[in-house]
């Protein structure tokens, strides 16, 4: 997700976690807390004790988020194969700070990387298990997710982001081969099923692996009801080109849908590319994954 406007002013430090938890949650007051380095940009993650973590919203659309998780999360948890967070505290703003929090049971694991999976097919089949298993929530007053709409909504970011990277020749894309892409997307049928339930930011960094397989995911920020092709994004952000056709066949995705998914992917990576590329290394790199992976099946 991209930083959203509302950036503040105050401090967010272990000072103010602290403060905070002394006042809203005194029965946890006095647990160690320490900052916990992360690749995402909208949230300020703290150790709390050993078996929690606080969250809090370093933007507007990052509380935003934070609301939607409180209200989602407990009643989707049940439905899930996969352990996702738990909020164990709802926090609200206090001592300068602007927005609600959250305190969160920590879920122990590492994130994947797409050049050190060990079992990439049977991972490919665990995130095929959870992205079924969001699909068949009713999608009955689910909020819209933060991706899903039509492609063509996206046309005038993903266009600038592709002349952007054509005056970066160091970053080595190939800006005529993905406009073709995205052109040819563009002229596909947007779907005409019933929009389904989405994590819909299925990241690297939003999936935790116990050795070589999914132990949670992270991160529901984005989730709601949209276009099936939005939870497609690992096939290209982290899969190889076998355990990639295995994550499709267990997902049954025809070919307008993995096109759509695939496109909608590296609409994501050259948006992301540019901003991330010397501020966040993690999601620059992915994004460069990303755009390789699919010149390399579009070609």
């Amino acid at each position: 997700m991209m930083p959203g406007g509302g950036w503040m002013s105050v401090v967010v430090d272990e000072n103010l976690v602290r403060k905070l938890i002394a006042a809203q949650f005194p029965r946890w007051d006095g647990q160690a807390v320490e900052r916990w380095p992360s690749g995402g940009t909208v949230n300020a993650m703290f150790r709390l004790g050993d078996d929690m973590v606080v969250r809090l919203p370093l933007t507007k659309s990052g509380a935003q988020d934070v609301a939607l998780e409180q209200k989602w999360l407990p009643r989707i948890a049940s439905r899930l194969p996969t352990p996702i967070p738990e909020v164990l505290g709802a926090g609200l703003p206090a001592d300068g700070y602007p927005w609600p929090w959250s305190v969160y049971r920590w879920l122990p694991g590492e994130n994947p990387r797409p050049d050190a999976l060990g079992l990439p097919v049977p991972l490919a089949e665990d995130l095929a298990e959870f992205v079924l298993a969001m699909r068949r929530i009713p999608p009955t007053r689910a909020p819209k997710a933060h991706r899903g709409g039509p492609l063509a909504t996206l046309d005038a970011e993903t266009r600038s982001a592709i002349e952007h990277l054509r005056t970066i020749p160091e970053e080595n894309v190939d800006c005529d081969a993905v406009l073709a892409l995205w052109e040819d997307a563009l002229r596909t049928p947007e779907p005409e099923g019933a929009p389904v339930w989405l994590h819909a930011d299925l990241m690297p960094g939003n999936l935790l692996l116990d050795g070589d397989r999914l132990s949670a995911v992270i991160d529901f920020g984005c989730m709601g009801a949209g276009d099936p092709a939005c939870d497609l994004f690992p096939a290209w952000n982290l899969l190889p080109a076998d355990a990639r056709e295995v994550f499709r066949e267990a997902l049954g995705v025809d070919d307008v849908t993995w096109s759509r998914g695939r496109v909608r992917t590296l609409s994501q990576a050259l948006i992301a590319l540019p901003y991330y590329r010397e501020t966040n290394e993690a999601m620059a790199g992915n994004a460069r994954h990303v755009i390789r992976a699919v010149v390399d099946e579009g070609g």
